[in-house]
């Protein structure tokens, strides 16, 4: 077999083995970091609804999001974690994880219909940045996508270890982490209800 049939078997198998469960393994094929940008990527970037990666200007706060740096999706600028601020929902997915694939439709209607929380999507630990921006199109994402394909966030409080996913952090308006948790969501309505337990908005 080729060299390059090689690779694509082996990044497919470490994209099914790292989907839908925690690790703290960087997502790397042949020994180079996967690109989250690229001229193929834009392209299919452009033909979605997803939007340019929000400009924060707010330092690290107690119990915030941690101070690393992002990458957005496709291209654009990129994103310090640590001056997002609320009421914010981020999502931690994966191009081919089942309830990922389930809950993204879900979370896409709900940011449309509540405009009043903000959504921003990490593509994590993903292999697949083309087969993630695909879903986010035919998903009819209409929220910002940064990447983190090595996992730098990680055992990063106050996220500590993501145990699987979909995972989901819910940012006051401080920027605090008031709950995390590793629960898919196939229902605007469950996406509303969490959003309202966590972050206390309107139904």
């Amino acid at each position: 077999m080729r060299r390059g049939a090689l690779a694509v078997l082996g990044a497919v198998a470490l994209a099914l083995l790292t989907a839908c469960a925690g690790s703290d393994r960087p997502s790397i094929v042949g020994g180079t970091t996967l690109q989250v940008t690229s001229p193929d990527l834009a392209a299919i970037k452009a033909k979605s609804d997803v939007p340019n990666c929000p400009k924060v200007s707010g330092g690290q706060v107690d119990g915030g999001m941690p101070s690393i740096t992002l990458e957005c999706l496709g291209g654009g600028r990129s994103v310090d974690l640590a001056g997002l601020r609320g009421p914010m929902i981020v999502n931690f997915w994966q191009a081919y994880c089942g309830p990922c694939r389930k809950e993204m439709p879900a979370l896409a209607a709900y940011a449309r219909s509540h405009p009043s929380v903000q959504v921003l999507g990490v593509d994590y630990l993903d292999v697949q940045p083309a087969a993630a921006l695909k879903l986010a199109r035919d998903s009819k994402v209409a929220y910002p996508l940064v990447a983190d394909p090595e996992g730098h966030l990680a055992g990063r409080r106050p996220l500590t270890r993501i145990p699987g996913l979909p995972f989901t952090a819910y940012l006051d308006a401080s920027g605090r982490v008031v709950h995390v948790e590793a629960v898919p969501m196939t229902s605007v309505q469950d996406v509303a209800e969490a959003a309202q337990k966590y972050l206390g908005t309107g139904g």
